[in-house]
């Protein structure tokens, strides 16, 4: 018996939103700390669905669908049965009882929930609003965010807010720099929302190296100096432990795994609300 939530593969013939929203939902009802979701979106073959189930049996997650196509649903199913992982379809049962309901048939089209409606304009408004507080450009957006994203530079802040604004989230990012007194706005929001962004020196001196170089710059600049990276590496971790806030390492991370992480505080705050 285990202790905790198995992680969720997201299968989806559209982009997994709906199920995303159900699983989170699901889960939040349960006080077993932090559940990793990952998204297969756009499901088109039954080799991918293969291939999900047998990574579902390797990292022992569950598998939550949204495949309004009958034969890929089927097939999905048969394979889960099989390798003995469980399998929960989320659209399924309502467009059944609606089916039977209304005597209608279903035109069985994947993404129709993806048509203009709130959830798009909601999209849209985070998008504006990350780009409108991106980089500390305004720090009345910190009071406004649903999450404030701070790091020195280079620890993928802008990407990170971009990619949460399209799963609809306010994201307000601030820049760590020590000659910068942070905005005060970063020590009156509420306890959780603010989530700080660290990473290796090493790593952080490769990348702002090879930034520099793309520029035409000389890699040996103040930017790049390892002295000056421990320097606003020391100045970020005790900026955040004065805020208390969450700490993410995104070393090595891809960016939709580190939004994973930023997702479950996220969730988990909205929860103990």
């Amino acid at each position: 018996m285990t202790n905790h939530l198995p992680g969720v593969f997201i299968v989806s013939d559209s982009i997994g939103e709906t199920a995303e929203m159900v699983v989170r939902a699901a889960a939040s009802q349960f006080n077993s700390g932090a559940m990793e979701i990952r998204q297969i979106p756009n499901i088109s073959d039954e080799a991918t669905l293969e291939e999900v189930v047998h990574q579902a049996v390797e990292n022992h997650f569950m598998i939550a669908y949204t495949l309004v196509l009958d034969d890929l649903a089927l097939f999905l199913r048969q394979e889960a049965a099989k390798a003995g992982v469980v399998c929960v379809d989320i659209l399924g049962p309502i467009i059944s009882a609606f089916e039977q309901a209304s005597h209608l048939v279903p035109k069985r089209e994947p993404g129709l929930l993806r048509k203009v409606d709130e959830m798009y304009y909601r999209r849209v408004e985070a998008v504006e609003f990350a780009v409108r507080y991106d980089d500390g450009k305004d720090p009345r957006g910190i009071v406004q965010a649903d999450i404030v994203l701070v790091g020195v530079s280079r620890t993928s802040k802008t990407p990170l807010s971009m990619y949460l604004a399209h799963k609809r989230i306010k994201v307000a990012n601030v820049p760590l720099v020590p000659e910068v007194a942070p905005p005060e706005e970063l020590f009156k929001v509420e306890r959780g929302k603010v989530i700080g962004l660290v990473i290796k020196p090493e790593l952080l001196n490769n990348i702002r190296t090879e930034r520099l170089k793309t520029l035409g710059l000389t890699g040996q600049a103040n930017y790049a100096n390892f002295e000056r990276i421990l320097e606003e590496l020391e100045f970020a971790d005790k900026l955040m432990k004065r805020l208390g806030c969450p700490v993410i390492d995104v070393t090595n991370r891809a960016v939709e795994e580190t939004a994973s992480k930023i997702l479950e505080i996220y969730y988990r705050r909205l929860s103990n609300v």
